[in-house]
């Protein structure tokens, strides 16, 4: 079986119960991946003015932009009528088909807001009530376009993320796996990253920025500049496990894991 990736040591940061996957993709193409949860995922209470609103009207299209966002939202709200879904990303469409739940727009490309903008079916949606599901925090983009298209926007922030703590001897696995010349780190977020800098400092990790860094897109990758990452940085074309297997084997196939990105 061809193992196109043989030879890499990859530390995969995302939060535990989401690393299964790619870990194994990892693995079946030759890695051997290193888990190292950078960030932990805690429920948040609707409040009461969302769940107002949600009482209030049927939605006409609800967006879950994470695959955290189905799992918590129907939790909470369970599943609410005479609605279109949108999901952002294809780990996202995976949660929601599991839920036995009909995708009606994902990105034709991408898994972020501007893809999910480009779709037809919000090229114009004034005067339709639009509830998204997400994290605490992050980006404004996608309500702050769907308002000024005419939509009202409803936003449902239902789960947080927490900094992780690093299980007994994960930081020494972490810093033995920089150490290896082959070392790739994968993080999915600027959140991501930044939580890994700060649970493994240059006094505990030392050789860990200048691994090279495997980032979905140039925000993340212009984050990980400003705070002097050292190694290569490989910019994918987006989170989901494929987008970011794909960027890796590419650039293997094309110089190696210590060729500049």
């Amino acid at each position: 079986m061809k193992q196109p990736l043989a030879g890499l040591v990859v530390v995969v940061t995302r939060p535990a119960r989401q690393a299964a996957r790619f870990i194994a993709m990892l693995e079946e193409c030759g890695a051997a991946a290193v888990a190292f949860p950078t960030v932990t995922i805690e429920p948040v209470p609707l409040d009461d003015g969302v769940r107002a609103a949600l009482a209030a009207q049927a939605p006409d299209w609800i967006v879950y932009t994470s695959a955290n966002a189905v799992e918590q939202a129907l939790a909470q709200a369970g599943r609410l009528p005479q609605t279109a879904t949108a999901v952002i990303g294809r780990a996202t469409a995976r949660a929601v088909a599991a839920a036995g739940i009909r995708v009606d727009a994902i990105p034709a490309t991408g898994a972020d807001s501007e893809g999910l903008l480009a779709v037809p079916a919000f090229a114009a949606p004034s005067g339709q009530h639009i509830v998204v599901f997400k994290g605490v925090g992050g980006r404004d983009a996608l309500r702050a376009e769907l308002v000024r298209r005419g939509a009202t926007v409803v936003v449902a922030e239902v789960y947080r993320r927490l900094p992780a703590v690093p299980a007994g001897g994960s930081l020494e696995k972490l810093a033995s796996a920089c150490a290896t010349p082959s070392a790739v780190i994968a993080a999915t977020s600027i959140e991501v990253l930044e939580s890994l800098l700060q649970l493994a400092p240059d006094s505990r990790a030392p050789l860990l920025k200048d691994a090279t860094l495997l980032v979905p897109g140039e925000r993340v990758a212009a984050a990980a500049r400003r705070h002097d990452w050292r190694g290569p940085i490989a910019v994918a074309r987006g989170a989901e496990d494929e987008a970011m297997l794909e960027a890796l084997i590419e650039r293997r196939a094309v110089g190696g894991s210590s060729a500049p990105a």
